[in-house]
């Protein structure tokens, strides 16, 4: 079989088990709804009286925040479920099949995408009678984004799963990640209205560019600077993911 062949088997198969249980895919879309719904409203008048923010209105700056804040919550912690296939020795089993290390990872992050695509494109069409105006194309740009950068979460996850293979090792780790990436990528408030110290400090965080590149598709500038340099950034942290993810998967092969 060829890789496209057996990663989508492994596509199917991890598919499959996602929708025998859609706990995650129900979390991943209510938490941002309940930010639309009991965060958007606040940021209306802030957007409106303080100077900084980005160009748009306030669902223009939330929206594709929160977009963001979907592919990096539900990518990252995506580990679990091949930490689960470990102690059960599922992926022992796979391992010392012929099927190609590649597409044991690349079936397994693509429906992770899937799924996060799913999510992204529901919460875009519920924001939309909270207030949300935005290009068609826009939109589209910004959704392929927040799928990149949602395939390049759920690989280095994946990866790093199999490094500590344990939860109690997992947790704390992605915890201690993903928090201050958060809190520095201006998912909430953008960085624009940040100190100085604090902007600066937010320029080692790569994941800043991914959102200030979707605010800025939202609004219709699809070729501006801060647009391709996001574009750019997302599209280098998923090839290094997958290289990671395919490296740690051949590993644990040998």
């Amino acid at each position: 079989m060829t890789v496209a062949t057996e990663t989508w088997l492994i596509f199917q198969r991890s598919m499959r088990q996602s929708l025998r249980n859609p706990f995650w895919v129900v979390i991943g879309i209510v938490q941002p709804f309940l930010y639309l719904a009991l965060f958007g409203p606040l940021l209306i008048p802030i957007v409106q009286s303080t100077p900084g923010f980005p160009p748009g209105d306030a669902w223009q700056v939330l929206v594709p925040a929160l977009l963001i804040q979907l592919g990096l919550f539900g990518g990252l912690f995506v580990g679990f479920s091949i930490l689960t296939e470990f102690k059960a020795g599922v992926v022992e089993r796979m391992q010392v099949t012929p099927v190609s290390r590649v597409a044991l990872l690349l079936g397994r992050a693509l429906k992770e995408t899937a799924v996060l695509l799913t999510q992204g494109v529901l919460l875009t069409v519920l924001a939309i009678p909270f207030g949300l105006r935005a290009p068609v194309g826009g939109v589209v740009v910004g959704l392929a984004l927040v799928a990149v950068l949602g395939f390049a979460a759920s690989s280095a996850s994946y990866a790093l799963a199999l490094r500590v293979k344990t939860e109690e090792a997992f947790l704390p780790i992605v915890q201690s990640v993903f928090l201050p990436l958060l809190l520095l990528s201006g998912i909430l408030l953008p960085m624009s209205i940040a100190p100085a110290w604090l902007f600066a400090l937010s320029r080692v965080n790569p994941f800043v560019y991914v959102v200030d590149a979707t605010r800025a598709v939202f609004v219709g500038d699809l070729f501006s600077a801060t647009a391709l340099v996001g574009i750019g950034v997302a599209l280098v942290l998923a090839a290094a993911s997958l290289l990671w993810g395919v490296r740690t998967f051949q590993r644990e092969s040998a």
